[in-house]
This record gives C-alpha cells, sequence and structure tokens, in this order.
C-alpha cells in the first residue's frame, strides 16, 4: 500500500509560504483511532460509519491501521502519546484480540506516557462482561459509552439497537470489568422531548455514577436520514428550558461544565478530548481520520486519510486523501475555534507556543469582542463569557480574516 505524501492533495492557504516564528516547543500528542464500523447506521449520525458485514477484516483493518501510522511518524519528533481514543462506528466490535495486537504495535512505534489515558467508544448493544474485561487488561482505562436515552420510545425514534435497561446494564458491567473512569454519551432536543423526559434521563445518569457526561443538543446535519425526513423537534423555548435546568442539575451533583457539551466529576475531564481543545497534535489512523501535526519549522498541517473502508484496504489507494498547510491568516481562527469552546478557556501564553504567531495577531478581533461582551476582558486569558459561550459563532467572527 503506497502512502507518498505528495500524491496526496496539498492545500497551501494565501499566507502560508510566509514563514512564522519556529515553535518554541511541540504540544502534546494523541492518537485517534478510527473503526468505521457499526451494527447499524443511526438516521442522525453524520460521522463516517458503515454497517457491518457479518465478519470484520479485524486482521486486515489492524495491519492497514499500523501501516498508516508508520507513514506519520516522522511527525512525532520523540514525543511520547498522552492519549488514545478509539472513535468510530463502533470500536467495542473488535475483539480484545485485535485491539491488543493493534496497542502493542503501537507501542513500539511511539513510547506511552506513563499515565496514558485510553478510551474506546462502546454501546450498549454490544457489551459483554467477558469482552470488556479482557479490554481493560490490554491498558484500555476508560471507555465512553453511547446511551443518548434511556427511553424505549426515543431509542427507536434514534434507531438505536439497545433498550433502556441494556443501557443501565452496560454502566454497571463497565464498572464490573474494572473501569472506574467512564462517560456516558447523552443527547437532549430529541423528537417530542418534554422538559421532564430530557431530566429523567439526566437523572439516570447521574445515578449510574459516570465520571463524566457528555450532554449534548440532537442538531439535524446534512447527509443523514434525518435530514432528509426531520423529525418533530421540540420548540426553542422548550429547548432553552432543557438546557437551562439540565446545567443546572448536573452542577447540583458535581458535574463541572468544562466544555460546550461536557461535564466532569473533579479531576475527570477528557485529557484526549482536552488536547484537541487546547491546540495540542493528534495522529489520526484509520478510515476518514483527520489529524493535525505541529512541526520544529512552524508548519502546521490538517490531514485527512481516505474515507471508505474498501478504499482504506485497498493496496492500490494511498492512507492520506490530502493535507492542508494552516495559513497564518488561518490560525488565529482554527486556534480559537477550539480553545473557545473551553468554558475556561486557554493562557494566552498558549496562543504564541502553539502557533508560533504573536498575540498581536488577535488583537483586533479581542477588542472587538470584548467591547461586544462576547471574551473575557483578562489579558492572561483568552475566554469566552458566558454569553460568548452561547453565541460562539459570532464570537469566532471576530477573527476571520
Amino acid at each position: 500500500m503506497t502512502g507518498d505524501a505528495s500524491a496526496s492533495s496539498l492545500i497551501v492557504g494565501g499566507a502560508a509560504s510566509s514563514p512564522r516564528a519556529p515553535l518554541p516547543t511541540l504540544p502534546p500528542l494523541s492518537l485517534y483511532i478510527h473503526i468505521p464500523w457499526c451494527v447499524r447506521k443511526c438516521p442522525y449520525c453524520d460521522f463516517n460509519s458503515h454497517t457491518a458485514s457479518p465478519v470484520l477484516p479485524e486482521q486486515e483493518y489492524v495491519d492497514a491501521l499500523l501501516a498508516d501510522l508508520d507513514q506519520d511518524l516522522h511527525a512525532v519528533y520523540g514525543r511520547e502519546l498522552t492519549s488514545i481514543f478509539f472513535g468510530g462506528g463502533t470500536p467495542s466490535l473488535f475483539s480484545a484480540q485485535a485491539l491488543g495486537r493493534l496497542l502493542k504495535g503501537v507501542e513500539q512505534r511511539i513510547p506511552f506516557a506513563d499515565d496514558i489515558e485510553i478510551t474506546l467508544e462502546a454501546n450498549p448493544g454490544t457489551f459483554e462482561q467477558e469482552k470488556f474485561v479482557a479490554y481493560r487488561k490490554l491498558g484500555i482505562n476508560r471507555l465512553s459509552i453511547g446511551i443518548q436515552s434511556f427511553q424505549q420510545e426515543k431509542l427507536k425514534a434514534l434507531g438505536r439497537i439497545h433498550n433502556g435497561d441494556e443501557a443501565v446494564r452496560a454502566a454497571g458491567m463497565a464498572r464490573q470489568a474494572g473501569f472506574d473512569n467512564f462517560n456516558l454519551d447523552l443527547m437532549h432536543g430529541l423528537p417530542d422531548q418534554s422538559l421532564d423526559d430530557a431530566l429523567a434521563d439526566l437523572r439516570q445518569a447521574i445515578e449510574l455514577q459516570p465520571t463524566h457526561i457528555s450532554w449534548y443538543q440532537l442538531t439535524l446535519e446534512p447527509n443523514t436520514v434525518f435530514w432528509n425526513q426531520p423529525p418533530v423537534l421540540p420548540e426553542d423555548d422548550t429547548l432553552w428550558d432543557i438546557q437551562e435546568a439540565g446545567q443546572a442539575l448536573l452542577a447540583e451533583h458535581g458535574y463541572a461544565q468544562y466544555e460546550v457539551s461536557a461535564y466532569a466529576q473533579p479531576g475527570k475531564p477528557a485529557r484526549h478530548n482536552l488536547n484537541y481543545w487546547s491546540f495540542g497534535d493528534f495522529i489520526g489512523i484509520g478510515a476518514g481520520a483527520h489529524g493535525k501535526l505541529s512541526h520544529p519549522d512552524g508548519r502546521i498541517v490538517r490531514t485527512w486519510k481516505t474515507r471508505l473502508p474498501k478504499d482504506y484496504l485497498n493496496p492500490a489507494k494511498n492512507f492520506q486523501a490530502g493535507e492542508k498547510i494552516l495559513s497564518n491568516d488561518e490560525l488565529p481562527f482554527d486556534f480559537l475555534m477550539n480553545a473557545l469552546r473551553l468554558t475556561a478557556g486557554v493562557e494566552s501564553r498558549l496562543y504564541p507556543e502553539r502557533t508560533g504567531l504573536s498575540l498581536d495577531t488577535l488583537a483586533e478581533g479581542r477588542r472587538e469582542a470584548e467591547q461586544s461582551g462576547l471574551m473575557q476582558v483578562e489579558p492572561s486569558r483568552l475566554a469566552a463569557t458566558e454569553r460568548g459561550q452561547l453565541f460562539l459563532n459570532d464570537l469566532l467572527q471576530q477573527f476571520l480574516s
């Protein structure tokens, strides 16, 4: 299988050719591994996921993932991995044997940090106690369980393969398998959902005592069944009531909001996601995976891999489908699009450290955003106000070149 970067499409923004300052230090490095198969495609899902055949090509896909990683090793520059995230699709469809061979191969290529966080996405309909005990023994130390709702009529509307009882059992099985750090994924703003429905889901999730809850509103995305056949969603007033009451309930039970849709117990935010939002680096391997890699000379490159599994596994095709060097004009928006998702923002010093650009390049947009009440007036931090969090798109417009 070839993977020559020169054969991929290289897009260079207008100012990318003018050099920026070399980065003083390279950001922390994470690894994202995409496993694209699901039991069934959900009608709201716009991720790169595909209905699985009865027998998955585990061996071939692990071989391809490691070969894909080999072609990105030039961008490691001696760093260790601080986190790994298996996303999908449904990674828990893969056997522990396959994931074990993959993790061993990754560690042979890039050293793991002593406290590395390794997260696996799983759906309740794929939970088998023995399999998850084996996952834990591999060193996978965090789960992200796709619940979405505990209510049968809502799960049916969302096309989920599990029921509410299986969702509850999945959390218990995760804990019994040795996972003391796990996330529950939960949606709100579901078809015909009332305020009471939404809060009942949240209360059930809190009762299961996960360390982390991702709680986000259902949105209708292009290229999905729901986009072409929209369900009846709650009115805006109901959505606002759900958001306010849900945030209060989470805070009451010790789940602090640290990102637009992420709530964690003390000391338990998702470190992999924090690296994304703070403009860290990540290698992306697997069908359709995206990456972001910094180089000591100042280049910051976003990459994306071949999307369709059959093409990704085709020896005649490249793993990498394209790459884009971020230009000086694009970097302010790209950095803040990530950093301002964090409720506390980031320290101002992180901007020159991670982009090679002076803080002066943000001055005009920052001044306008502060005057509009969208950004906090705090020289040592780049952070949105509460109003800015609500109108993040408007805030980011201030930094478009």
